[in-house]
């Protein structure tokens, strides 16, 4: 056992079977954890409109704010995953908190659109240490199939919050201008920390620290690089996240102005399709017990090429007005579950020696790619057509990667786990 501690220091905590009631408290902690960067994200989107006319520049540039935080959230990844593994779990996660804390008191303040550009590139950055402390966590401290359980609902949680996320952003925006929004950002990033002072222990210790430095981290980076179908595998998730952040930076202006929602419609909007995105992930959980994660991942890529098309078609001609838009856009997001899961469980399958330094690539080319191709919409018209044709390149460049790069639809397939 180890030593007590005194209060508000917490003892490094090692791997172990924990209790039903302790299982309960690490989910909620780290479900806290992990719903963070969703939340910085998701809880800003109404104010887009806002944000374009309150400092004077475009709805292209407001839209960026979001992209730029999705980029800085890949690059923070990289860096602070090897970091946590270096120093432990708790410093780098108070860290980041922290000046997510700051960071978002600068951003409630900020008088220009470049600078609100910077700080949300630097608020990704930091942010992603609560998501890459979460999963690190994870491994730290549960085992075997408990382990998979506590995965499993912190996935159900990062699919949950953006449902939520833009209703408590209408809110906030009901009583206050869009600044308040980061104050209210401000506040979880600290209330978060407290927790962390106060109640979750180390979980990474000092003997199991990596200790070979720069040239050690390199090393298990250029060893990814390497292997083609690793890379291959860690694209298709950023294009399918891609696909899904296209929506949720356009969703919007499109809904907004374009076909006239209220703040509170989208809200209930984006809740709707939340849905589809849940439902999509959880199928998905049932169906890999007996379908082989390849399987899962050809059909889902080819089968929202298809539903994206369809969407594409609907924006164009009009077929059905608003409704036949919805209807069309929530398939393409039911099919999200099938797409960036399954690919990234294949790539952490080639590298189990290094599954930490594999995770982190993973979610920083997601973040990178996604960051990348969300605000191509804004720049070209950020209306529906927009929306569907970036949709569109996404998903067939994803179909390519897989087609070109690994063996996924060649004669005898893949003999990949399942």
């Amino acid at each position: 056992m180890p030593p007590s501690a005194p209060s508000g220091v917490s003892p490094v905590m090692p791997a172990r079977r924990a209790s039903s009631r302790s299982t309960v408290k690490w989910v909620l902690m780290l479900g806290a954890l992990s719903a963070l960067p969703a939340f910085t994200v998701d809880m800003y989107l109404p104010a887009l409109p806002q944000v374009a006319l309150d400092l004077d520049s475009t709805e292209a540039l407001a839209q960026l704010t979001v992209s730029c935080m999705l980029i800085g959230g890949g690059v923070g990844q990289l860096v602070i995953g090897p970091l946590s593994d270096r120093f432990g779990r708790r410093a780098p996660l108070l860290v980041g908190l922290a000046l997510h804390v700051v960071i978002s008191l600068l951003c409630a303040v900020v008088t220009s659109m470049p600078l609100l550009i910077v700080l949300r590139l630097a608020q990704g950055f930091f942010n992603a240490a609560a998501g890459v402390a979460s999963v690190a966590i994870v491994r730290d401290r549960f085992v075997g199939a408990e382990a998979a359980r506590i995965l499993s609902r912190l996935m159900l949680v990062i699919g949950v919050a953006p449902m939520f996320a833009p209703t408590l952003g209408t809110f906030v925006l009901a009583h206050g201008p869009w600044r308040w929004v980061f104050v209210v950002l401000a506040v979880m990033g600290a209330a978060l920390a407290l927790v962390v002072l106060r109640v979750m222990p180390e979980t990474h210790p000092p003997v199991k620290r990596l200790t070979g430095g720069v040239r050690a981290v390199a090393g298990g980076y250029g060893k990814l690089l390497r292997d083609r179908h690793f890379m291959a595998l860690a694209v298709i998730p950023g294009l399918g996240f891609g696909v899904l952040m296209s929506y949720v930076v356009g969703s919007p202006i499109i809904f907004q102005q374009e076909y006239g929602l209220s703040e509170g419609q989208f809200a209930l909007l984006f809740a709707v399709n939340g849905v589809g995105l849940v439902l999509s992930a959880q199928v998905n959980a049932a169906l890999v017990r007996k379908v082989a994660p390849v399987r899962l991942l050809r059909f889902g890529v080819v089968a929202q090429a298809v539903l994206v098309v369809v969407l594409l078609v609907v924006v164009l001609t009009g077929a059905g007005g608003l409704i036949g838009l919805l209807v069309a856009l929530w398939c393409v997001l039911a099919f999200q579950g099938l797409v960036p899961a399954n690919a990234s469980a294949l790539a952490l399958s080639r590298h189990g020696e290094i599954a930490g330094t594999a995770a982190a690539m993973i979610g920083a080319v997601q973040s990178l790619i996604a960051g990348s191709v969300s605000s191509l919409g804004g720049f070209l018209g950020g209306d529906a057509t927009a929306m569907a044709l970036v949709m569109l390149a996404a998903v067939t460049l994803a179909i390519l990667v897989l087609a070109i790069a690994t063996p996924a639809f060649r004669r005898g397939g893949w003999h990949m786990p399942v």
